[in-house]
């Protein structure tokens, strides 16, 4: 699990703080490679940590694609709130309108993260145990917690 949060550390340092627009190609596409090999890991991670039974992992792997399809939208969303921060910081003009529409959007992703576990809750138990629906969700939680950790220790403070 360490290696995977080691990868997810780096891979959140290079994607969320490094706006892609000023990546060359080559960098590009090694961001490319990385995320496959995080997403890989990660799924890899979860297989390792949920001993599934062959009906369980038949009825989990459809739900955890789609859990995963609706965290890439949150993430997408987090990204353009963090280039939206920088490049406010960057040109220096934060001031109480910009910081009150970073405010809201960054509400409204806390708002769409809990309402993924709201929504994926009832799906998992539905299929799996409540005490593996439990697990699995806890191990996205630890690695959410991973990567709000590095963004919030990388972001610079409002002015």
């Amino acid at each position: 699990m360490k290696s995977l949060l080691s990868l997810l550390s780096l891979f959140v340092a290079i994607t969320f703080v490094t706006p892609l627009y000023a990546l060359d190609t080559a960098a590009q596409t090694d961001m490319q490679i990385l995320y496959a090999k995080v997403k890989a890991d990660k799924k890899l991670l979860v297989a390792q940590n949920m001993n599934l039974t062959d009906a369980e992992s038949q009825a989990f792997w459809p739900i955890y694609d789609s859990y995963q399809k609706d965290l890439d939208a949150i993430n997408k969303r987090t990204l353009n709130l963090i280039k939206s921060y920088a490049d406010a910081w960057n040109s220096q003009t934060i001031d109480d309108t910009v910081a009150k529409k970073l405010l809201n959007e960054m509400v409204s992703i806390k708002g769409a993260e809990a309402n993924l576990y709201k929504t994926y809750a009832p799906k998992l138990t539905a299929v799996l145990p409540a005490m593996k629906a439990a697990r699995y969700l806890q191990i996205e939680n630890k690695i959410r917690a991973v990567v709000h950790y590095e963004l919030a220790a990388q972001i610079p403070l409002v002015p």
